[in-house]
């Protein structure tokens, strides 16, 4: 099991903790993890002192385990509770490519995240390399847009509101101007997002000021709502409401994914 890491927001204790977890979780289920990340917000680069954990990985059991009858009605996901704000859990690697091949925001988020646990040097370069053939930004914005709308409509139309629900807005709404501009998933720091306003100096300077009191404060506090923020996410809203798909039609490589998932079988049997 390859471990790397290329971020330094996470302690070496809590790193530690991590790592023994996933590793009890190979032994307990019999499986082997490929790759694990971490996800939300010490990924996206605005957690609060007290942000949890949020440790998700792929895993693959023995060849065998998927030559069965019944593998369609086995649990193809691990999940444990949150223990000491570390919140862990995983899917199966035939999960995952079938979710990839419809272009699932969550997996291709994970593929992307600067904090990595454990990487197998295989199955998610492998399924970088795809990214290009598979995914279609489409899909992308439609859940992008669903994320900012619920949020906004339901936490921040109010005097005061909690402070990281700011940021469960303009991260899906820069990542949809990313998928404009760019036809390629988007990157999950906010730091890289925020590129694309840095040219509103004043919206700009509003979001440095957000940044600083998110990274200080705790997960649920609350604060005035901030103006400047609230026009740009009302006129990005707007500016969408009505949005209908450009689609451009890709056909999903499966002989690839197949190939992918087989060969990755293969490396586990082979170890």
């Amino acid at each position: 099991m390859n471990n790397t890491t290329a971020h330094s927001a996470i302690d070496d204790s809590v790193r530690a903790e991590i790592m023994r977890r996933i590793k009890a979780a190979e032994a307990e289920h019999n499986v082997k993890v490929l790759f694990a990340i971490e996800s939300g917000s010490r990924a996206w680069g605005f957690a609060s002192p007290n942000s949890d954990y949020d440790v998700r990985f792929i895993y693959a059991h023995a060849k065998d385990w998927y030559v069965a009858i019944d593998v369609e009605e086995q649990r193809d996901v691990i999940e444990y509770p949150i223990v000491d704000e570390i919140d862990i859990n995983g899917w199966d690697i035939r999960k995952a490519l079938k979710l990839f091949s419809k272009s699932n925001p969550a997996f291709i988020e994970w593929l992307q995240s600067p904090i990595v646990y454990v990487d197998d040097g295989f199955f998610a370069a492998h399924a970088k390399r795809l990214m290009p053939q598979i995914v279609a930004s489409h899909k992308g914005i439609y859940h992008y847009l669903h994320m900012a709308k619920g949020n906004f409509r339901e936490y921040l139309k109010k005097e005061r509101v909690p402070l990281k629900k700011y940021f469960y807005v303009l991260r899906p709404l820069l990542a949809i101007m990313w998928l404009e501009k760019y036809d390629e998933p988007a990157p999950i720091e906010f730091d890289k997002l925020r590129e694309l306003v840095k040219e509103n100096l004043t919206l700009d300077a509003a979001i440095s000021d957000l940044l600083a009191r998110k990274r200080v404060s705790l997960e649920k506090e609350y604060a005035p709502a901030v103006p400047v923020i609230n026009e740009f996410i009302e006129a990005e809203l707007t500016r969408h409401e009505n949005y209908t798909a450009n689609v451009k039609k890709k056909v999903v490589d499966f002989d690839a994914l197949n190939q992918l998932f087989k060969t990755t079988l293969m490396r586990y049997e082979s170890e």
